[in-house]
This record gives structure tokens, sequence and C-alpha cells, in this order.
């Protein structure tokens, strides 16, 4: 058995991790489902925690653009390369 939890595990990691776009258009769906008051309070309360963990997913790539857009910058003539990060105290 331990084989199948491993196997499991391996798909899952896609969708646990999607891209931004991906994690948005889901947590779009679910908050749509949701308004639409034809739920009942088990499906409801599955569709809120799968939302949560998208709104996680969405914070998190956010927050790597960010930091990829704070390592940006432009060479003396003009060009733009990727610089070293350097944490800074503010987030």
């Amino acid at each position: 058995m331990p084989t199948q939890s491993k196997a499991a595990g391996a798909a899952n990691p896609a969708k646990a991790n999607p891209p931004f776009e991906d994690a948005l258009k889901n947590l779009e769906r679910i908050v749509e489902a949701m308004e639409s008051d034809e739920l009942p309070l088990e499906a409801l309360l599955a569709r809120y925690e799968e939302g949560t963990k998208l709104i996680r997913v969405c914070q998190e790539k956010l927050a790597e653009a960010e930091v990829r857009i704070r390592q940006l910058e432009k060479t003396a003539a003009g060009e733009i390369k990727l610089k070293s990060f350097e944490k800074s105290d503010e987030v």
C-alpha cells in the first residue's frame, strides 16, 4: 500500500500548487458556486476549505512575483537584468 500512497501523492503536487491563473479561475468558480445558494451546507464547507487553500496559493505566487520584480534592475545601457536578492525588512 505505501506505493499507492506515493503514487497518489505524486499526482497531487500539481493540483496543490497550480499556476496563479488556474488557481484564480478556480477560486472565482468556487465563489460563484457558493453565491448561487444551490449548494448544501457540506458542499459549501468543502468549497470554503478549497477556496482558502487557493487563496494561500495565490498569495504565495504574488509574493514570489514581488520578489522577482524587486530583483530586476536596469544597467547603465538601459538593459534589464536580474540582480541578487537582498532581503528587506518590508512586507
